[in-house]
């Protein structure tokens, strides 16, 4: 029992130091900082035909892509915070749309609407990063984006 208890007591005081220590500015899932140079050809978003089958049961979901097509510079700037970049080797919210992962997880959806949304308002990359940062994606009702 008493080792118990002292197993414990270290394990709490390991979790206490680790997060008192810890920089949460180096959870940031990944993106690129800088948007794409002029001789950078990015990665090909989903679009037309593609938009079709099994992940593309609603509607939103290829508003989501278009609105995605539309952006590309400004996605590749941005985190994805479903943590794709762990998972699935995704380098920013890009990498999302390039296959139909954006259509099944609705946290890359989401950014990618807020993304899209904050950039016709004029919004910076860097204001969108913040803001995806502070998790305002979460407002965007991805069923009211096709009217539903």
């Amino acid at each position: 029992m008493k080792r118990l208890l002292v197993s414990l007591a270290l394990g709490l005081v390991t979790i206490a130091g680790y997060a008192q220590w810890s920089n949460p500015a180096d959870d940031i899932p990944a993106y690129h900082p800088q948007p794409p140079t002029s001789r950078q050809e990015l990665p090909h978003i989903l679009s037309g035909r593609q938009l079709t089958g099994p992940y593309f049961h609603y509607k939103w979901q290829t508003i989501v892509y278009k609105e995605a097509a539309q952006v590309p510079g400004v996605l590749y700037q941005l985190p994805c915070y479903c943590r794709c970049d762990r998972a699935l080797g995704h380098k920013s919210l890009h990498s999302c749309f390039e296959g139909t992962h954006g259509a099944i997880c609705s946290t890359c959806a989401k950014e990618g609407a807020y993304a899209y949304k904050m950039t016709k308002l004029g919004k910076s990359p860097k204001q969108i990063r913040e803001g995806i940062e502070h998790q305002d994606y979460e407002s965007i009702d991805l069923d009211a984006l096709s009217g539903m």
